[in-house]
Order: structure tokens, then sequence, then C-alpha cells
């Protein structure tokens, strides 16, 4: 994958396998086609050698890092997800909530990139887009009495669908 010249999503196990292999450190750094990484603070913290308190004490900081080493966009889930380009570039989506802290849902994210990675979005709004319908999503299930406590990944994609729709309608989402 890591070879490819497509658009490359990466996210848990693949992960934690280029932070078990400093090879694959090397080539993911030196891919030339778009690359987006989706960890989670423990994730980012195996990625950079740290423990992931230090993720925590500085997001904004280890997003960046996180994408001018691995030439890669980022987005760094939790609360107030931060969205990193390689150029330095740095968004907070603000969108979402706890009941995202669920099994799954980071892979809802990760499908969600991919696909509007897929409809040739440029990276950087593919990512911003995704943090942030992903968000939303979860913000309307929790309005409608579905979580926070409770929810599962896969009630994300109907949601996900109804904010996507809503967008294109015109509506407000």
């Amino acid at each position: 994958a890591l070879a490819s010249g497509l658009p490359l999503v990466l996210d848990a196990d693949a992960l934690n396998l280029i932070a078990a292999g400093p090879g694959l450190q090397h080539r993911l750094a030196q891919r030339h086609a778009p690359t987006l990484l989706t960890p989670h603070p423990l994730e980012a913290a195996r990625l950079l050698g740290i423990d992931a308190a230090a993720v925590q004490a500085d997001r904004l900081a280890i997003a960046g890092e996180l994408a001018r080493r691995f030439h890669a966009h980022v987005i760094l889930k939790g609360s107030g997800s931060v969205i990193a380009s390689p150029d330095g570039e740095l968004a907070i989506n603000a969108s979402g909530n706890p009941a995202l802290a669920t099994a799954g849902s980071g892979d809802v994210l990760a499908g969600l990139c991919g696909a509007l990675l897929a409809q040739h979005l440029p990276m950087r709004e593919a990512a911003l887009a995704a943090a942030w319908m992903h968000g939303h999503a979860a913000d309307r299930l929790v309005a409608d009495g579905i979580g926070p406590v409770g929810l599962t990944a896969s009630e994300l994609p109907a949601a996900i669908r109804g904010v996507l729709n809503a967008l294109i309608g015109g509506r407000p989402a």
C-alpha cells in the first residue's frame, strides 16, 4: 500500500505496524501520493516514540509533528480533533461528543475519509469534511436521544448520510 501512487488512508493496525517498523516509517515519509493518518492519542504516541500523556499535553504540536515527519495529512482524534497538513496548516474540529469514544467509530471516520477521497476531494478538504460530518452526525444522534451512552459505530453511517444530504439539499445540517 505504501508503494501505491494512489491516495491512502492509514488507521488502527496500519499505524501500529508503521510505528513498530523504522523501514515502514521511512517508506511512509517518502510517499509522493497523498496520505492521511487518523491516529488516536496512543497511536500517535507510538508513531513518535513518546507516551500518550505527551500527546494530550500539546495536541496541536503533535499533530503538526506527525504531518511534517510523515509528509501526510493527519486527523489526531479526540475531543477537538486536530487536522494537520504537511505544510503546517492546523484546524480544530469543534463537532463531536463523547459518544464517539466507542469501538469502531474511528473505523467509520477512516471509511468516510476514503469515500470522500474516492470522489476526488483534495486530501485536506476530505479530512476536514470527514472530521466535521463524523462529529456532527454524533451530535445529531445525541440530540435525538441516541447516546452519548450506548451509541454504536453502526449508527453513525446513516446519520452521516443525513448530514451529507442536508448539506447537498441546502438544508441546515
